[in-house]
């Protein structure tokens, strides 16, 4: 009998740290929204990958620790995990991790941007001269076809 109440609240440990695990993955997926703006559809595909790994992941620990049985003690265990998460560490994971990756987000992105000014004050006399080129091409072929219209009709 000790044996039994042993293996459960071995389980239930397990399953309240398997919920914590989850809160983490839940918070990637909120610091990767805050950090870069994203279309509704790819929210959309995320939260379908955010659950379809919460579910292998799920069934991997339940097969793992528990030979698949799904009983109150690990319903209990993974609500309580993810709100002792919730409520305790996620507020600052978020915060920290979303700081992180904004100043990543500046180094790399500032030495580009300065690379593409540079990049353009260089090619803007090329551009000038292609958009103009490319007007008298247009102007030219334009008039060519007025003419081969015009020998046409007389």
């Amino acid at each position: 009998m000790d044996n039994t109440i042993a293996i459960q609240l071995y389980s239930l440990l397990i399953f309240t740290i398997s919920g914590i695990a989850i809160g983490i993955f839940f918070d990637i997926f909120r610091i990767l929204r805050r950090t870069f703006k994203t279309p509704d559809i790819i929210t959309y595909i995320e939260d379908i990958i955010f659950w379809v790994f919460t579910g292998i992941f799920f069934l991997f620990v339940l097969f793992k620790f528990n030979n698949g049985e799904i009983r109150n003690y690990v319903i209990i265990g993974l609500i309580l995990g993810i709100l002792v998460y919730i409520l305790t560490i996620s507020k600052y994971f978020v915060k920290i991790n979303v700081i992180i990756l904004d100043f990543i987000k500046k180094i790399i992105l500032y030495p580009l941007k300065i690379v593409l000014n540079i990049l353009k004050k260089i090619l803007k006399p090329f551009t000038f001269i292609v958009i103009n080129v490319g007007k008298g091409t247009g102007i030219f072929v334009e008039k060519c076809l007025n003419n081969r219209k015009k020998t046409k009709k007389t």
